[in-house]
């Protein structure tokens, strides 16, 4: 029954997302994850071990943030199972794990503050997605950092969970988003974090392998459907830049958008002052991108996304069959 519980939470969260009055009640399963991360990073990791300890102690609390939340969500599952329509009450609690409508909100408001306010505005927006400095960027360093993010957080916020609760039903997507969590907390290569979140940081890049290579699918596929989108510039950009960015997964989203939009997005980027190395994804495109361009990668954004919800709900019917 995975197949058709992703495919339900998926379509709960596209009519639904997760109220602004739920979080304020209850909180959201991130800031829970959030809670027991921050909890395990102030108990285990102690600036007087050693590298060799922290790297183990790390990988302790790794078992930890991945099982905890793996082990709620088996036994509401198991309990959900025993009532009428517990299928749809676990998709209903499972839709908590997918972003669909928040990350194109997010994307499409930095577009409408650089249309309505400028680049000060624009800034504001942008920073709210990404972890670099939006001081120092301009108006396509803006649109550029709102497309990349948009990329990369459809495969890290919506197919690798989606993929998961395929796979692994509630449970598999709760850990899922548990390791994604911890890398995005303590999988830093920081003074902190280098020795104690490399088990996050690996096992984050490992779980999202699946996920970003279909996620280009996704944008590659749906480039054919979009006016103005290259499909055939996507696909080439995947298989010449993807392997080349620094991360064995984002580059695959980023080169399958920046192709199809004839961009060239990631390269050289400043994350707190400190200027980060990169290749160029989509390296044949321009550099001057903007706010229409952003609109244009939602137009992309949405169509895989519903690429994918199709895909998702086919395999279901057919399990389901």
């Amino acid at each position: 029954m995975s197949f058709p519980l992703a495919f339900l939470s998926l379509l709960v969260e596209l009519g639904l997302g997760y109220p602004d009055r739920l979080v304020r009640k209850i909180g959201h399963p991130v800031i829970w994850i959030g809670n027991l991360i921050s909890f395990l990073d102030t108990s285990l990791n102690r600036a007087t071990d050693t590298d060799a300890q922290r790297r183990f102690w790390g990988v302790a609390a790794l078992v930890v943030i991945v099982f905890v939340p793996a082990t709620i969500a088996f036994a509401i599952e198991r309990l959900f199972g025993l009532l009428p329509l517990g299928i749809l009450l676990t998709a209903i609690a499972a839709s908590s794990l997918v972003a669909q409508r928040s990350l194109g909100s997010h994307v499409k408001a930095v577009a409408d503050a650089l249309d309505s306010g400028g680049i000060v505005a624009g800034r504001k927006a942008v920073s709210q997605i990404v972890g670099r400095d939006p001081e120092r960027l301009d108006e396509a360093g803006v649109s550029r950092a709102a497309i990349e993010s948009l990329a990369e957080n459809f495969s890290d916020g919506i197919t690798a969970p989606a993929f998961w609760l395929a796979i692994g039903g509630f449970a598999g997507g709760a850990a899922y988003k548990a390791a994604n969590t911890a890398d995005s907390m303590i999988g830093h290569r920081t003074k902190r974090h280098e020795a104690f979140g490399w088990a996050a940081a690996r096992f984050d890049d490992l779980v999202n392998l699946p996920a970003s290579r279909l996620t280009a699918l996704a944008i590659v596929l749906a480039a054919f459907l979009i006016p103005g989108a290259d499909p055939k510039a996507a696909w080439e950009a995947v298989w010449r830049d993807a392997n080349k960015h620094r991360s064995p997964n984002a580059g695959w989203p980023e080169a399958a958008m920046a192709g199809a939009l004839g961009l060239a997005l990631a390269g050289p980027r400043a994350y707190g002052g400190v200027m980060v190395e990169d290749a160029f994804m989509g390296s044949g495109g321009r550099r001057e991108a903007n706010a229409q361009d952003i609109r244009s990668a939602l137009r992309l954004y949405w169509t895989a996304d519903a690429i994918l919800v199709v895909a998702i709900g086919l395999v279901g019917l057919a399990i389901w069959l």
